[in-house]
């Protein structure tokens, strides 16, 4: 194996195709020009490392190289982790993270072991399956990149089964009643009545329905690019949307906002819709309101490609459980009609 690279020391290929190295430290970046390996590379690293003025005194104790907290540090400078990640899963790990850390940040990376992510995976499987998982993922995540840019000589999450995902229901998808019973409640005029609409009559995601505003209608359809799986969809306003829209009150950068016309976070925005169903008697999530928009197109005959574009899915997967659970009940009402008829 090749020998683990410095610390400091990351490189990516420039616009010609070519490797170029560069000492990076707390954002700091000064290039190395002499090639790898060679006398003239090593004397221009060191250089490098003098002109950030102490780099082990400037990050501390904890980002000490060789440590779990420096590893960390530096995965996070990296592509694999702000270009190939999503924000939400970029959040998703970052928790994990630092609940890692907090318990191990001082400890050698390079002397964790298989036995010690599974020893991990293990104290959450019992409590909490979902993280478990999560925290396979992160971690291989990690480690596989270090692996790759030549910081450890075996990746210790290689051959680490990741726990099933576990059975459940998920989110419960709204009914029509339920959505009678909000409309209800919450008439047009009222800002819970935009929430809604927009979520129910777009199909997106919470994470972008908060974000969805004016800037991105054009000619009465709105693009974005999705945050989750950063695949860009296109959606025509609905008449009904925008009957809603023209009530408001919207916000100025978001049609989704509060009291005060201000935008929300994903998290902000999920405790205050949350707070809006509970007072119509509704105990159901944001996410919820997505199923039955699935449910409603499948019911209506969308194609598996129509789905796809409008809910940001890839492949046929999520498409076909809808269309089957639709034609499935479409064919038993056609089915207990003959029934009827036999009887």
């Amino acid at each position: 194996m090749p020998r683990p690279r410095p610390p400091y020391l990351s490189h990516e290929r420039n616009f010609r195709g070519n490797m170029v190295w560069y000492v990076r430290v707390r954002g700091k970046r000064i290039r190395i020009k002499a090639a790898y390996g060679t006398p003239e590379f090593d004397a221009e690293y060191q250089a490098a490392l003098a002109k950030t003025r102490d780099a082990g005194r400037v990050l501390g104790h904890r980002h000490r190289p060789g440590s779990l907290q420096w590893l960390i540090d530096q995965y996070r400078d990296t592509a694999a982790w702000q270009r190939d990640l999503s924000k939400a899963t970029r959040r998703q790990r970052d928790n994990i993270f630092k609940k890692v850390l907090a318990a191990s940040g001082n400890a050698s990376f390079a002397l964790i072991t298989k036995a010690d992510i599974e020893r991990g995976r293990e104290r959450r499987v019992a409590a909490t399956p979902h993280q478990a998982r999560h925290f396979v993922d992160t971690m291989r995540g990690l480690f596989r990149w270090a692996y790759k840019a030549q910081h450890i000589k075996s990746d210790p999450t290689a051959g680490v089964d990741t726990p099933a995902r576990p059975k459940t229901e998920g989110f419960k998808a709204w009914t029509e009643d339920d959505v009678a019973t909000y409309e209800q409640h919450w008439p047009i005029g009222s800002r819970q009545r935009v929430w809604l609409d927009v979520l129910l009559y777009t199909g997106l995601r919470r994470g972008d329905a908060v974000r969805l505003g004016r800037q991105h209608v054009k000619h009465g359809v709105a693009t974005l690019t999705t945050e989750k799986t950063g695949t860009p969809v296109a959606l025509p306003i609905l008449a009904v949307l925008q009957l809603t829209l023209d009530a408001g009150p919207c916000g100025d950068l978001s049609f989704i906002a509060g009291a005060k016309g201000r935008p929300f976070t994903k998290e902000s925005f999920g405790n205050e819709f949350r707070d809006a169903c509970r007072a119509a008697g509704i105990n159901k999530s944001a996410h919820g309101l997505r199923k039955i928009a699935a449910i409603r197109c499948a019911e209506n005959e969308a194609t598996v490609p129509q789905m796809n574009a409008i809910f940001g899915w890839t492949g046929s997967r999520m498409a076909l459980h809808y269309i089957e659970t639709a034609s499935r009940k479409k064919l038993a009402a056609d089915g207990m009609a003959k029934l009827e008829r036999a009887t």
